[in-house]
C-alpha cells in the first residue's frame, strides 16, 4: 500500500512534542513516574503504531494505564498525534523512532505488554532481519518485558505468521496461544484490522509470556 506523503507531518510532531517524545533515552526506566502514573499501572508498548487507532481506543478503555507507541514514518505518526490531541487523550506517547533501538529507550523488565499489529511481512529471504518476529527482535522483547509480560502478535500475512510460529512458540510458556482469531467476542481493531475483516480475510495471532 503506497502511504500518502504528509506536507506538514514534521511541524506537527514538533509542535506536539508533548505527545511525540523527542528524547525517549531520557526516560528509560522512568517512564511511569515522569508522566504521573503510578508505579503499579501497565506500561504497554505498539510496536508500529500507524495512525493510532488501535492504541487510542485502547488508552481510552483503560485510562490507568500508559500507552507509548512507536513509528519510524512520519507521515503515519502526526496523524495518530492528531487522533491523540483531537480526543484529549492523556495516557499516550509516541516516538518517531525505529524499533531497532528500542533497548535504549526501556529498562529490562519494564514494560508490561508488547503489541506487534500487522508489521510488513518483508518476504524475500535477504530482508528476514527486519521482520519485527526475527529472532534479533524477539530478544529485545524478552529483555524489556517484565516475567509474566505478554507479547502479542496480530498478522494477515500466512507466510509472516508461520514464520513467526517458528521463531516465537520455542520461547514463550506453555499457556501461550496462537491460531486464527476468533471475532465472537469484540476487540479493539488496528485500520488495517478493520479493512481485512470488512473483506473475510482471516487473521492470525500468537500471544503468551517468554519463558
Amino acid at each position: 500500500m503506497r502511504l500518502r506523503h504528509v506536507k506538514n507531518a514534521f511541524e506537527i510532531i514538533e509542535n506536539n512534542r508533548d505527545i511525540a517524545i523527542d528524547n525517549p533515552i531520557d526516560y528509560k526506566g522512568r517512564w511511569r513516574e515522569s508522566f504521573s502514573f503510578s508505579s503499579d499501572s501497565s506500561l504497554e508498548i505498539e510496536v508500529g503504531c500507524g495512525k493510532g487507532k488501535f492504541l487510542s481506543e485502547m488508552a481510552l478503555n483503560n485510562s490507568a494505564n500508559l500507552y507509548i507507541g512507536l513509528e519510524m514514518m512520519s507521515s503515519v505518526i502526526c496523524r495518530a498525534v492528531t487522533k491523540i490531541k483531537e480526543n484529549e487523550i492523556k495516557n499516550v506517547l509516541l516516538l518517531n523512532k525505529d524499533c531497532e533501538h528500542i533497548l535504549d529507550y526501556f529498562n529490562e523488565k519494564e514494560v508490561d505488554r508488547i503489541y506487534i499489529n500487522f508489521p510488513d511481512p518483508w518476504p524475500k529471504l535477504r530482508h528476514e532481519k527486519r521482520r519485527l518476529t526475527s529472532p534479533k527482535f524477539l530478544e529485545k522483547y524478552k529483555l524489556i518485558l517484565k516475567e509474566d509480560g505478554i507479547l502479542r502478535f496480530k498478522t494477515d500475512n500466512l507466510d509472516l505468521y508461520n514464520y513467526s510460529l517458528e521463531t516465537i512458540l520455542p520461547l514463550l510458556k506453555d499457556d501461550k496461544r496462537y491460531g486464527e482469531v476468533d471475532y465472537s467476542n469484540p476487540t479493539i481493531m488496528t485500520e488495517f484490522e478493520t479493512k481485512f475483516r470488512e473483506k473475510g480475510n482471516p487473521i492470525y495471532f500468537i500471544e503468551g509470556s517468554f519463558k
